[in-house]
């Protein structure tokens, strides 16, 4: 539900498809994502500067509190599979926006490749927290 007509994080849903059904990800507690370019500046022979975008697809992060296995057996099966030569699929996330107007916006993240950048530390008195990164090809408006 927005506040004083801004959007805040609780406003935000995901669901990250995997290939072999949804991962479930109880514990979220940021998601991050950029829209990546690569730019290149012309210099003309008249002196004259033009600039170019080129669009490279999206990538962010998911930061997590560890509230279960669910991530470290996904991984480890992708890793596995590795290993044994089978090809890996790509993912796909789902984000969903409840905005201020009270419209629904939906963003579907195709291309996906996760990683597992940090896999927790575990100390006493401190919850294990996680932090996956992605890579997408594509972000399409669905909604």
């Amino acid at each position: 539900m927005p506040q004083q007509g801004l959007s805040v994080g609780r406003d935000t849903t995901l669901v990250v498809q995997t290939p072999t059904g949804p991962l479930s990800i109880p514990k979220l507690t940021a998601f991050r994502k950029k829209q990546d370019t690569t730019q290149e500046r012309v210099k003309l022979i008249t002196g004259v500067s033009q600039h170019l975008r080129f669009f490279d697809g999206w990538s962010g992060s998911f930061s997590i509190n560890r509230a279960g296995p669910e991530i470290d057996i996904y991984f480890d099966g992708l890793e596995s599979d590795y290993y044994s030569g089978i090809n890996e699929q790509p993912c796909q996330i789902y984000e969903t926006i409840s905005e201020p107007s009270g419209a629904i916006t939906q963003w579907r993240y195709d291309g996906v490749v996760l990683s597992l950048d940090d896999g927790g530390e575990a100390a006493g008195d401190a919850s294990v927290k996680l932090s996956l990164t992605f890579m997408a090809s594509r972000r399409t408006r669905i909604a």
